[in-house]
């Protein structure tokens, strides 16, 4: 966008050069307590991107939501270009059960782009796609693993678009994934419009990873750079240099029993390398786990006890995994022990 375009949300015309938050309505609960949807505004006084991130669309991916509100804080949004609209909290039903779904078990993330008269997701969906991504032109969407999963910092989005390769990059991740797309997710709906969607995958459900979300809250700061929304000084810590994988598996329990990883989070594997054992219960009977595959470990159970076919290790696989694994050398002490340095970006 080179000119500003009129910005209305639930009836509310936001301004350029005003900074607003916007209650979106949603359906009651049974009980007639009232529900609405967070939406904050920032719009600068000059035109620009209107970049669109959403945090808990599944409600218990609660980093998501911490990191839209550290974003919020940070002084250069006092002077963007164009505008953003930051959800923290996108599926305030699951958030309020701390639950990945609504009420009626439904995944928000397969229900685009929603109707008007539909299930319950079907509505929340309509709701976000006709008044928030049709005003859009670039949408980040955040996302932890699942319940007792861990997923280590990455970009998720369709390398097949153009330009999305640099935008990614700009995100300051180890790990960049060429990821197929999901039938009804958010992601899938944006890619239709041609909206350029990045999905920051990092740490677990309900739980607080500081790493995850410095990184998210840095990495989206980084990509407003790149579209010349904001200007900041070079970040203090490392610049990555991602490795782009365009194939990932996960690797599945061949035996029931107790979980015992002898790998963790980022850690190159080699095809044939052993994973972890999977003890018998009641005996002292120990089974391997085989990688079947060489790469990096982005993903990982975290429950000891396990039943045969249950996903353990989500490893992407790369031509070249020596830079990556230089690269993950740096990620604590870069996102941890320097976060403070960023608090006046």
């Amino acid at each position: 966008m080179t000119e500003f375009s009129e910005l209305i949300i639930n009836g509310i015309k936001i301004t350029p050069g005003t900074f607003a938050s916007v209650m979106l309505p949603m359906p009651k609960l049974y009980d007639s307590t009232p529900i609405s949807m967070p939406v904050h505004i920032i719009r600068g006084k000059t035109p620009g991107p209107t970049l669109c991130v959403t945090g808990a669309i599944h409600g218990d991916e609660v980093n998501g939501t911490e990191i839209v509100r550290r974003l919020l804080r940070k002084p250069a949004l006092k002077k963007i270009s164009g505008t953003l609209i930051a959800i923290p909290i996108v599926n305030v039903y699951g958030f309020l059960l701390q639950s990945r779904y609504l009420m009626d078990r439904r995944d928000l993330n397969r229900s685009f782009p929603g109707s008007e008269q539909g299930s319950l997701a079907a509505r929340l969906a309509h709701v976000i796609t006709t008044e928030i991504l049709s005003q859009s032109t670039h949408f980040i969407d955040l996302h932890t693993g699942t319940l007792h999963r861990e997923n280590l910092p990455q970009v998720r989005t369709d390398l097949s678009m153009p330009g999305i390769a640099g935008l990614a990059e700009s995100f300051n991740v180890p790990v960049i994934l060429n990821a197929p797309l999901r039938s009804g997710s958010l992601r899938q709906y944006a890619h239709e419009k041609s909206l350029p969607c990045l999905l920051y995958e990092a740490g677990e459900s309900l739980r607080f990873n500081e790493t995850a979300i410095d990184m998210g809250v840095n990495g989206i700061l980084g990509v407003m750079q790149k579209l010349e929304m904001i200007s900041i000084k070079e970040p203090a810590h490392k610049k990555f240099t991602p490795a782009f994988s365009y194939a990932s598996y996960w690797i599945r329990a061949p035996h029931s029993g107790i979980l015992r990883p002898l790998k963790s989070l980022g850690k190159k594997v080699s095809k044939g390398e052993v994973l972890a054992k999977i003890g018998n219960p009641i005996n002292i009977e120990d089974y391997p786990l085989i990688s079947p595959i060489s790469g990096i470990i982005v993903g990982k159970s975290n429950l000891p006890l396990v039943h045969e076919g249950a996903a353990l290790f989500h490893i992407a696989s790369f031509e070249e995994t020596t830079i990556i694994t230089e690269e993950l050398e740096y990620l604590q002490e870069a996102f941890i022990d320097t976060s403070e340095n960023f608090e006046g970006i």
